[in-house]
């Protein structure tokens, strides 16, 4: 994404305990961005939530550490790329929830090198 321009941002739902092969699979999503030029991918390790596999609510407290928290994926780029990635990392994801909004990107700015 050179200019500012209408976009998508995908948000890639996850367990912790997801993985693909031995590593964790939010690592994996990130790194094949990165390797596909994507514009920017973000990881946020969620403190408590829940899924539709269990009711049971993952949390983190310091009395009892979840092993499974949830983790959010957020990529932002064109519509096309993001449609190419889904289609991509779409075998991987076993489970977890996937979702696509339109945006409009104001800015992106990087430091030349």
């Amino acid at each position: 994404m050179e200019t500012p321009t209408d976009g998508c941002l995908l948000r890639i739902f996850l367990g912790e305990s997801d993985k693909y092969g031995k590593i964790p699979l939010y690592e994996w999503i990130v790194r094949q961005a990165r390797d596909l030029d994507m514009a920017g991918a973000t990881v946020l390790r969620g403190i408590m939530g829940f899924g539709p596999n269990t009711r049971t609510i993952h949390t983190f407290k310091i009395e009892r550490l979840s092993e499974d928290l949830p983790m959010i994926i957020e990529i932002v780029d064109t519509v096309e790329k993001i449609e190419h990635f889904v289609k991509y990392i779409d075998w991987f994801i076993k489970s977890g929830l996937v979702t696509l909004e339109q945006i409009h990107v104001k800015m992106y700015r990087h430091l030349g090198k």
